[in-house]
């Protein structure tokens, strides 16, 4: 099955912010294009706005003038739905209600011809249940475009429980042929972006309810440590408190409200005051002109101890070795068959984030996880109110004598990064084993859609056999709520491996 024909018309109802977009996308494409909305006026109002952006592609020499008037001749309003009788693709991109997409695609399927496509944007509802509404559902699919489409590359095309292949593969191809990289998705709550990346908000948000880390401390450490483009707590602003919270909601009610996807009452607290990030002026930080904006917590200057004791390879953090050789302090290796510290000449120990807590054992200052320990700039520590002031001076100290600033955050077991990566592994395992989308899919909607350094599977082949499930499962254990319970899918892949590299 092969893409829509190039003089085949498009149509998109709904002309905000989203249906302009997808609208844009499709003419510049070299489709016909249809603009259709319920408001008398608006319709005409966003073709003259996609001119307008036409015109703007023109003057930075990413159109030229000739296509810009082939396309504007392409581009025009519809005073009725019943003007888009012979389109081949219809996308929906009105609010997201139930009843008024239903609705409007029962109207639709009563005009347009019947080999048309009829495609929801949706980001939140089931596209099942809207296509439930229709007699012949097999035709209906998903396009979830990113915001803003046309810089956006990344279409989810997702597959209601009756949509038929070819449908799936022509809007699949159809999203491809229009410069997009289109992914395959079986309709499941929050899709596949929406779903996986729950964790990365929900552990920020779980680190500051729990008065280890303040948001700041959090965002600097999950971007300069772990590799994120942006922090939880500056993203949400960005996208708004009440459409982020709104989608956890979402995805929490359509899971028969599973623990692991509980929202925040943080979250939900910021929303009822109306602070709900840069739209409104303040969120979880202030935007106004003369507002503060804090500062991540950073230690001062410590010594650095003459040398370390190295018990094990480390694991994912091998590389700190060779970064502590390069800074000229002295490692000393013992054999441990079951080591992955470092021992400082206090006798305190430094261990990688492993889902227990600092305050379980003497004298331990745990360290997070980092994307890649050379190219970091911030190092989180976190220790107990037993750890011994000698003990978290010299941890301090090691670090910045490898070029670390080093944030000091309380006892939270598996910290920040470890804990948002492990669960986000856990998800994507989880996913795959249900049949949501390949492991490639994920990885490319995970790293184009919400611009992850690394897809969660690139990730988990980084980190190690077992990583993922050993802290969860050790989180699990401090936290028997079901929250941190390492799925089934993550449990089988685990053992799975080690089965194969003991044989």
């Amino acid at each position: 099955m092969t893409a829509l024909d190039l003089s085949s018309p498009v149509a998109v109802v709904g002309t905000g912010t989203m249906g302009q977009g997808i609208a844009q996308v499709a003419l510049v494409a070299g489709h016909p294009v249809r603009l259709y909305d319920t408001v008398p006026g608006r319709a005409q109002e966003a073709v003259a706005a996609i001119g307008a952006r036409l015109d703007r592609l023109v003057a930075k020499d990413r159109l030229t003038g000739a296509e810009r008037d082939a396309a504007r001749d392409r581009l025009r309003p519809a005073e009725s739905l019943a003007e888009l009788a012979d389109c081949a693709l219809v996308v929906e991109a009105v609010l997201e209600r139930l009843d008024a997409k239903q609705e409007l695609f029962r109207e639709l399927e009563g005009i347009v011809a019947e080999d048309c496509l009829l495609a929801t944007n949706t980001s939140s509802l089931s596209v099942t249940a809207i296509g439930g509404a229709l007699r012949g559902a097999g035709r209906f699919v998903g396009l979830h475009f990113f915001n803003p489409a046309p810089l956006m590359p990344l279409v989810e095309v997702v597959s209601g429980f009756a949509t038929d292949v070819t449908s799936a593969t022509r809007a699949y191809e159809t999203a491809r042929a229009w410069g997009k990289t289109p992914v395959a998705c079986a309709d499941t709550p929050g899709f596949i972006v929406n779903r996986i990346a729950r964790p990365f908000y929900a552990e920020a948000f779980a680190v500051y309810e729990a008065a280890v880390a303040d948001p700041a401390t959090i965002d600097a450490v999950l971007r300069e440590c772990g590799g994120f483009r942006m922090g939880a707590f500056e993203l949400t602003d960005l996208i708004g408190q009440d459409v982020n919270e709104s989608v956890t909601h979402s995805v929490w009610q359509s899971f028969f409200q599973d623990v692991r996807f509980t929202p925040s009452l943080a979250q939900r607290r910021l929303v009822e005051s109306g602070r709900l990030g840069r739209k409104s002026g303040h969120g979880w930080y202030d935007y106004a002109e003369d507002g503060d904006r804090p500062e991540p917590h950073t230690a001062e200057k410590a010594q650095a101890p003459a040398y370390v004791v190295a018990e094990g390879g480390l694991g994912p953090a091998a590389e700190l070795l060779t970064l502590i050789r390069e800074a000229g302090i002295q490692i000393r290796e013992e054999d441990e068959d079951h080591g992955t510290r470092l021992v400082l000449p206090s006798g305190g120990q430094l261990v990688l984030a492993d889902g227990q807590t600092s305050v379980e054992f003497r004298d331990v200052v745990y360290f997070d996880l980092a994307l890649d320990y050379r190219r970091a700039t911030r190092i989180a520590l976190s220790a107990s109110q037993d750890t011994a002031p000698r003990t978290l001076q010299e941890a301090i100290g090691l670090f910045q004598s490898i070029g670390k600033d080093v944030s000091l955050i309380g006892d939270a077991p598996g910290m920040i990064v470890a804990r948002t990566v492990a669960r986000i592994v856990d998800f994507a395992h989880d996913a795959v084993a249900k049949g949501v989308a390949t492991e490639e899919d994920i990885d490319t909607a995970m790293c184009l859609g919400v611009n992850y350094p690394l897809g969660p599977f690139e990730w988990s082949r980084r980190l190690g056999r077992g990583w993922a499930y050993d802290l969860l499962d050790d989180l699990h254990l401090r936290d028997p709520s079901g929250r941190y319970a390492p799925s089934l899918a993550l449990y089988r892949h685990a053992y799975a491996t080690e089965r194969r590299e003991g044989a």
